[in-house]
């Protein structure tokens, strides 16, 4: 996916990862009373973080899977598409192989 914007500095541009749209008993939530998801993927990361001249690289790369808090990030429109944009340590942690396989 080609997204026309790259974070600077410690920032990561993640899309959110939308839940089913029924749960166990059948029911359907309508979107009016759904909760965002937290949880996304990551799209595009930021250089790293400078400390005393030195650059930080982060620990989340493209295409990885995390989760991240309820109020986090300030979201974004790029090309009709939503995207929320977060420093690295808004993210609270990313989901290991096995977890991704288990959403699917």
């Amino acid at each position: 996916m080609a997204v026309k914007a790259t974070p600077l500095h410690d920032r990561v541009l993640l899309k959110r990862i939308e839940e089913k749209e029924s749960v166990k008993g059948g029911i359907i939530i309508p979107d009016t009373a759904k909760e965002k998801p937290q949880e996304g993927e990551v799209i595009a990361v930021g250089a790293g973080k400078l400390e005393k001249g030195q650059r930080i690289p982060l620990d989340v790369e493209v295409g990885d899977r995390v989760l991240f808090g309820k109020y986090s990030g300030t979201e974004i429109k790029l090309d009709d598409e939503e995207y929320l944009i977060l420093r690295e340590e808004e993210i609270l942690a990313k989901l290991s192989g096995a977890a991704k396989a288990a959403k699917k």
